[in-house]
C-alpha cells in the first residue's frame, strides 16, 4: 500500500532508521511501516432539517503487539485516510516512549462540528461506534477524545458500545466525564506532560525556570495549558499566537490576562504588547519555543532564524527533518512531539487502569505518577541522544518502537 502523504514517509523513514539502530532487518520494517488494519466507514445521519447526509469516517489500528490499540478520534472536516495512519503510527511511538502496554490507534469523521447540532454531533459520535464497533473494544482498541471531540462525545460513544454490547465497560473509551469513570488530571494531561518534559529540559541545559524565557506558538486547549503551567512555575512567557496574529512583549505577558480575555481584540492594546506574525514569533529570542499549532511550522527556509535553546513540540509534526538536523548540529534541544505530547495518552492509562479496578484515585497521586513516567521516559531519549550522538528525534523513535518490536519478536511475527 504505497503512501505518499508527507506524514507517513517521514514517520516511516525515521522509524526505519531506528529499526536499523536497534538491529532489525527489512522484515520488521515492513510489518511495522503500516498500520495491521485501517478500516473506512460511511455513517448515515437524519440530519435537523429532514435530509440524510453521509458522513466518511476512518479508524487505524498501527500494531496490537504489545497490547490493545489506543488513540483518538478527530471530528474534523480536513481528516484524511494518511493523517489518521500517520497518528496511529505516532500513538505507537508514545505508548513505547513511556512505557506504556498499549499500541497506536487513530480515528475520525470527516465533519464540521462548528456546523452541526448537538443533536447531530450525538448522532456521529454514535454511528461511529457502531460502524467500528467489531473491532475497537478495552481489550482490543480504546478510543479517547483529540480535536473538537470532548468528554461529552467520550460519554456518547461509551453508552452507544453499552447499548450494542448489552454490557457497561467504563473502559472502553477514555477522556469521559468524571461521573462516568473518568480520570483526574486528564484536562490538562498533555499541556503537564509537555511542561515537565521542559523542566527537565532546562535542568539538563543548567538553566532555572525563573531565567527562562518561553514563546508558545498556538493558543488553544494545549498551548493555553502550557502557557499557564509555564507561568506559575516562574518562566517569563514573552510571546503567545493564535491563528491570525501573535502577541510579544519582552518583559513578559500577563497570561492570566490572555486566557480570561482571549477572545477580545483589544489584548494586546490593553496590555501595550507588539502584534507580530506567526511566522516572526518563531524567530524572537527565547530560551524555550513550543510550537502547540500546525505541522510544518520550522523547516529548513527559517530553521537558521530559529534562536531557542530548547525546542518542544506540543503539535504534531511542527519541525521537518531538514529543520531538525539544522537546529540540532545548531546546538538547540528538540523535544519530539512523541515525547512532548505522550501525557495525554499516560493519563489516559491511568484512566483504564482506575476503571478496571474500580478504585480512582486523587489529584496528587495522578500528578505523581505523571510526573514519575515522563521524566523516566525524557531521561531514557535524553541518555540515548547522548551516548549514542543522535538527535532528540531519532532518539525518541528508538525508545519508542523498541517495545512494539520486541512483542513482535517473541510474538514470533517477523
Amino acid at each position: 500500500m504505497a503512501r505518499s502523504s508527507n506524514l507517513i514517509t517521514s514517520t516511516q523513514s525515521v522509524i526505519q532508521e531506528a529499526l536499523d539502530m536497534l538491529g532489525y532487518d527489512e522484515d520488521m520494517y515492513d510489518l511495522i511501516k503500516e498500520p495491521e488494519r485501517l478500516l473506512k466507514v460511511r455513517i448515515p445521519i437524519n440530519m435537523d432539517d429532514g435530509s440524510v447526509k453521509v458522513f466518511t469516517g476512518f479508524r487505524a489500528q498501527h500494531s496490537d503487539a504489545a497490547g490493545p490499540t489506543k488513540g483518538g478520534i478527530r471530528f474534523h472536516p480536513d481528516v484524511t485516510e494518511d493523517e489518521v495512519i500517520a497518528l496511529s503510527m505516532w500513538m505507537t511511538l508514545k505508548a513505547g516512549i513511556v512505557g506504556l502496554p498499549y499500541g497506536g490507534g487513530k480515528g475520525g469523521v470527516v465533519c464540521n462540528p462548528k456546523e452541526l447540532s448537538e443533536r447531530e454531533l450525538e448522532a456521529i459520535a454514535r454511528g461511529y461506534v457502531r460502524a467500528v464497533s467489531q473491532i475497537v473494544g478495552p481489550t482490543k482498541d480504546i478510543p479517547a477524545p483529540d480535536v473538537y471531540t470532548n468528554a461529552q462525545v467520550m460519554a456518547w460513544m461509551m453508552d452507544e458500545y453499552s447499548v450494542k454490547h448489552a454490557k457497561n465497560p467504563l473502559e472502553f473509551v477514555t477522556g469521559k466525564p468524571l461521573q462516568l469513570g473518568g480520570s483526574k488530571g486528564r484536562d490538562t494531561a498533555t499541556a503537564m506532560g509537555a511542561v515537565i518534559c521542559v523542566e527537565r529540559a532546562l535542568e539538563k541545559r543548567g538553566i532555572n525556570m525563573a531565567d527562562a524565557r518561553v514563546v508558545v506558538q498556538g493558543f488553544g486547549n494545549a498551548g493555553s495549558f502550557i502557557s499557564k503551567l509555564l507561568s506559575d512555575r516562574g518562566a517569563k512567557i514573552v510571546g503567545v499566537s493564535r491563528s491570525t496574529r501573535a502577541l510579544y512583549s519582552a518583559e513578559g505577558i500577563d497570561i492570566d490576562y490572555v486566557i480570561e480575555n482571549k477572545d477580545k481584540e483589544d489584548v494586546a492594546e490593553t496590555l501595550d504588547l507588539e502584534v507580530l506574525s506567526n511566522e516572526a514569533l518563531l524567530e524572537v529570542d527565547c530560551e524555550v519555543l513550543i510550537p502547540a499549532a500546525l505541522a510544518n511550522q520550522i523547516t529548513e527556509e527559517n530553521a537558521l532564524n530559529i534562536k531557542a535553546d530548547i525546542i518542544c513540540e506540543a503539535a504534531n509534526g511542527p519541525t521537518t527533518q531538514a529543520a531538525t538536523k539544522i537546529l540540532t548540529d545548531g546546538g538547540s534541544l528538540i523535544i519530539p512531539d512523541v515525547l512532548a505530547s505522550s501525557g495525554g495518552v499516560t493519563v489516559s492509562y491511568f484512566e483504564w487502569v482506575q476503571n478496571k479496578q474500580g478504585d480512582y484515585w486523587d489529584d496528587d497521586e495522578i500528578q505523581v505518577l505523571l510526573e514519575r513516567k515522563l521524566q523516566q521516559s525524557f531521561d531514557a531519549v535524553y541518555d540515548l541522544h547522548e551516548t549514542r550522538r543522535v538527535d532528540m528525534r531519532l532518539a525518541g523513535y528508538v525508545v519508542g518502537i523498541k517495545r512494539t518490536a520486541e512483542a513482535i519478536r517473541y510474538r514470533h511475527w517477523a
